[in-house]
């Protein structure tokens, strides 16, 4: 099962959305949909990943493609807070060197906006269940 809260933002802040529990392929069309709405607007996306206890590739593959589609619109999709098991799988499909990946969301927040870019790999408005 798998919670994704999604927070506004704030004085034209990202969109920070929390994912919780298990992202694979049960679960992707629903977290993709969502982040992709935010995505979208042009806004820049926080996936905060310190509650993501598990993705396959499905849900890899779904985060670049929303990582695309914020792009395309002007914003982008970082990545926050990945436990080891996320960080094992972007290394191991090479996404780590696409993806920008923060130690926090609070840092990947105010790095947002901008060309940033993590040195090294670290370790609501609505909810959707899945």
């Amino acid at each position: 099962m798998l919670r994704v809260d999604l927070s506004t933002p704030e004085c034209g802040g990202p969109v920070v959305a929390a994912l919780r529990g298990e992202l694979d392929a049960a679960a992707v069309a629903d977290v993709e949909t969502a982040l992709a709405a935010a995505a979208a607007r042009g806004s820049w996306v926080v996936a905060d990943l310190a509650g993501l206890e598990f993705i396959d590739c499905s849900g890899m593959a779904a985060l670049a493609r929303v990582r695309e589609q914020a792009r395309q619109a002007g914003g982008d999709l970082l990545l926050a807070a990945a436990q080891e098991q996320v960080l094992r799988l972007l290394i191991l499909t090479r996404l780590i060197g696409i993806f920008s990946v923060h130690p926090s969301a609070g840092q990947a927040a105010a790095a947002a906006g901008g060309s940033h870019r993590a040195l090294a790999p670290v370790a609501g408005a609505f909810v959707v269940n899945v």
